[in-house]
């Protein structure tokens, strides 16, 4: 039998490659004669880079920027050259992601601008791509950050300095609009430690930033990263999961095919799951090839129809273990439940 385990970041407590071998670990223990293939995943967030790094190889570039409010941070931009292709990944979270921002968090305050020299950075390395080569591609991961601002400072910084001929992409972890009660401030403010006051000074200022450039923020996606997607979208970005990019990148619909069982996971089943996140990409390539899906997660907030999104079973940490050891022993508690998983399945 062939098991592909293909989960998401356990956020706070495993990354993608780590949930991924934890799984794996406990799966074999139980079934050490089934093939294991470990596909670490991302949906544009944290992790995001790493997960490209080690499915598509790539040159790493250190940059100095400015965090959410405005410490100095060294970011990462990963680009990736082939015959026809140079593109290059930038993670927003690397910049102004939530674990940069100080504790207590000030969500009023916590901005993109830091993102504007890496952006600069990246455009430049694609620019300078050889004459033969016909693809230049900018790839944002938007997702995990502590701003709400609408990517404000982003748009207005590069409003008249994004490179004709370079194709700018935002990796979207979720496919909200930028305002409204399933929008930005309101579903991820809270987050953020935004006070039900600051939610509502976010989403005026999102508003208003709308209302100022006329596009349309009820486009699923621009919410992302606090309203990043939208300021990306005005400098001309296209709208892509960032799930799907890496799933491309790793060749999940391959490896899904390949497979007798899917094992997806997260740290969080909750109700954005299915609106972009990782567990619904790798649900959504199993139902499609008609393979059994089950998800490993940390917890589950929502008593969703999860059959109807492809996945036949859900295992959750909290129950199987309790909501401590479930954060404070994350590997060995996920491994554990694997090989409950595993001692369950039927074949």
């Amino acid at each position: 039998m062939r098991v592909l385990v293909a989960p998401d970041k356990f956020a706070g407590t495993l990354t993608a490659p780590q949930a991924a071998d934890s799984i794996g670990r406990g799966w074999s223990e139980v079934r050490p004669d089934d093939v294991v293939d470990l596909a670490a995943m991302a949906d544009g967030g944290p992790g995001f880079l790493e997960v490209l790094r080690a499915a598509l190889g790539g040159h790493v570039v250190l940059l100095d920027t400015t965090g959410p409010l405005g410490q100095p941070v060294v970011a990462r931009l990963l680009v990736v050259r082939d015959d026809l292709a140079t593109t290059a990944y930038v993670e927003a979270a690397q910049v102004c992601g939530l674990s940069l921002a100080p504790q207590p968090c000030r969500p009023l305050e916590a901005s993109t601008s830091g993102l504007v020299a890496v952006l600069q950075a990246a455009a430049d390395a694609v620019g300078r791509a050889g004459p033969d080569v016909e693809v230049r591609r900018v790839v944002v991961g938007v997702g995990g950050t502590s701003s709400t601002d609408g990517g404000r400072p982003v748009a207005e910084a590069l409003a008249t300095g994004w490179p004709p001929g370079v194709e700018l992409v935002a990796a979207v972890d979720v496919g909200i609009p930028l305002l409204g009660p399933s929008g930005a401030a309101r579903t991820f403010g809270p987050q953020k430690g935004a006070t039900p006051a600051d939610v509502e000074r976010l989403e005026e200022r999102l508003d208003d930033w709308a209302a100022t450039t006329g596009a349309d923020p009820s486009v699923p996606g621009v919410g992302a990263g606090g309203g990043l997607g939208f300021g990306l979208v005005l400098l001309g970005a296209r709208l892509q999961g960032g799930a799907e990019v890496v799933a491309e990148a790793v060749r999940l619909r391959e490896r899904v095919g390949a497979a007798d069982l899917v094992l997806t996971g997260e740290g969080r089943l909750d109700e954005t799951t299915w609106a972009g996140k990782v567990v619904a990409e790798v649900a959504g390539a199993a139902r499609d090839q008609q393979t059994t899906c089950w998800a490993l997660v940390g917890e589950r907030t929502v008593d969703d129809d999860a059959a109807g999104h492809g996945v036949s079973r859900v295992w959750s940490l909290s129950d199987e273990v309790g909501p401590g050891p479930a954060r404070g022993e994350a590997a060995g508690s996920l491994t554990t439940m694997a090989a409950r998983a595993a001692a369950s399945w039927p074949g």
